[in-house]
């Protein structure tokens, strides 16, 4: 077996592993939060993986075999090497101990140009901008009508119909984030699958999404629990409407990936201040430590993301080192 094959299964296994492990967790992670009460894990598992299949494979089937939907095609197949591998490994390792790392910049940082990297980092922060103020508009206007600890809702009726619509909410969220975070995968492919090879992804992804579901969406959980309350209903359904809607705006925008986990802390930093804002007892103290800690720790893994491009850019591959 050629080590360029190795390097390509090894790569594609940890980056898939990686990504679900740390990304999914935006887009499932309020479903989790609102719904484990109430359903068994693989009842909720089994819903996203069909989800899921139906949303990779429409994709194959409109871009010619591209799960990508397009967001590669300033980022053209490369030959895989050790390097390559060695990211989403890094990634794996910091999902692990709970940072919020964007697995745009560091996985497709090892494929992109410095000027593509430039140009996803620009749109990556205009989405945490956007998500920021719409969620802080929103979240504003919302509070006066909603207050998830003291306005519980006891209708049978509308308890179903918040309880339904997370379930509608989220299959919209998670369908629009694979549009964006496939890519992140896909990468370490070619740009055109077969049937064979696509049942393998797919079957893939469903192993990976069940034990998501399995340890309750695992540490970086935490970065949507300790958020107010995410584990609402009515809270998961309006989070996973403002989300989608940034994120499907941003696709339609143009073809270049951009990162999905600052667009997400975006949404949860402008609504946690919007809260803020409106509750007196919940102090800007209290808030700023919290959104503040995230944002480090994006900027860490952007960090860290930039060094590994610049490594290879100007030490491995001028040194003849990813051979």
């Amino acid at each position: 077996m050629e080590l360029t094959l190795i390097y390509t299964v090894i790569g594609f296994s940890l980056a898939g592993w990686s990504v679900i492990a740390n990304d999914s967790v935006q887009t499932l992670g309020t479903f989790i939060a609102s719904k484990q009460k109430w359903f068994k894990w693989y009842t909720l598992a089994t819903a996203a993986s069909f989800a899921m299949v139906i949303t990779v494979s429409y994709g194959w089937w409109i871009y010619d075999g591209d799960i990508s939907y397009g967001r590669l095609t300033r980022i053209p197949y490369q030959k895989i090497q050790w390097y390559h591998a060695v990211a989403p490994g890094i990634l794996l390792l910091l999902t692990r101990i709970g940072i919020p790392v964007s697995t745009t910049f560091l996985v497709l940082s090892v494929f992109a140009s410095t000027i593509v990297l430039e140009k996803m980092l620009l749109k990556s922060v205009v989405g945490y901008g956007i998500a920021a103020v719409i969620a802080y508009i929103c979240w504003i206007a919302i509070s006066k009508f909603i207050n998830e600890k003291f306005d519980e809702i006891t209708d049978k009726k509308k308890i179903a119909f918040w309880r339904n619509s997370v379930w509608v909410t989220s299959a919209f969220l998670w369908g629009t984030w694979l549009m964006h975070d496939v890519a992140n995968i896909a990468v370490y492919l070619p740009r055109q699958l077969d049937i064979s090879l696509l049942a393998i992804v797919l079957i893939y992804f469903s192993i990976l999404l069940f034990y998501i579901f399995y340890i309750h969406g695992g540490p970086i959980q935490k970065v949507v629990l300790d958020k107010t309350g995410t584990r609402y209903a009515r809270s998961a359904t309006i989070i996973n409407t403002i989300y989608a809607l940034v994120l499907f705006y941003f696709k339609e925008l143009n073809d270049l990936p951009m990162s999905t986990t600052w667009v997400f802390v975006g949404l949860l930093c402008g609504r946690e201040l919007a809260i803020s804002t409106m509750n007196k007892e919940y102090k800007f103290k209290y808030v700023f430590p919290l959104i503040g800690k995230d944002f480090i720790k994006m900027v860490f893994g952007l960090s860290v993301s930039v060094g590994i491009v610049l490594a290879i850019h100007y030490i491995i591959i001028p040194r003849g080192l990813g051979l």
